[in-house]
């Protein structure tokens, strides 16, 4: 005698999904896309990334960085992040916060003053310099620009966990109901008086 498989029944929570957690990380909503809800995850990855660049282009696009030693070496990542503890939050944005990585462990940027052009300092860390400049003479809008890239990391991470744990399946109970009594009648009631 062969058990065949059976289907989950229709109300079951779904099985959670590394992929599509995995999914978005690396670009926020792309989980949700994978398991073919379409407006949650493009309502996700317009809301969230539009939330990071926006705080980026506050911040002239330097405001995600980690930063180095002065003289271009490195201390350590743990070292530069508390100096640093913003990066912490941006990066739970995924794939959009990996170019501070790439400037934090690639090559000192020697160019970035001769070569001042948008990717060569886009998530660079600024010299020391130009970013008291930069703060002291601007109003509070980088420093606004900087809490919008967090929070757009931080809200990331319920989305990475909603693509984990699939949607949320409310079974509502079902009682059975009992056969009804039946009404007493004007004529049974007269009945039950006399």
């Amino acid at each position: 005698m062969s058990s065949a498989p059976t289907a989950p029944p229709k109300d079951a929570p779904p099985e959670p999904s590394m992929l599509g957690a995995g999914l978005s990380y690396l670009i926020p909503g792309l989980g949700q896309i994978y398991q073919q809800r379409y407006a949650k995850g493009a309502l996700f990855m317009v809301s969230l990334l539009g939330m990071f660049m926006v705080g980026q282009s506050m911040g002239q696009w330097q405001n995600v960085y980690i930063p180095r030693e002065d003289g271009g070496g490195h201390r350590s990542l743990v070292g530069s992040l508390v100096l640093r503890w913003h990066y912490a939050g941006q990066f739970w944005i995924g794939v959009a916060a990996w170019p501070a990585l790439s400037h934090y462990y690639g090559p000192p940027p020697r160019d970035v003053e001769e070569n001042p052009s948008f990717w060569r300092r886009y998530q660079r860390p600024p010299g020391e310099t130009q970013l008291n400049e930069f703060i002291v003479n601007s109003d509070r809008t980088p420093d606004l620009g900087w809490v919008y890239t967090v929070i757009a990391g931080m809200l990331n991470i319920l989305v990475i966990y909603d693509a984990y744990a699939g949607p949320m399946i409310l079974a509502v109970p079902t009682i059975p109901r009992k056969a009804a009594a039946p009404q007493p009648t004007m004529e049974s009631k007269k009945e039950a008086v006399a």
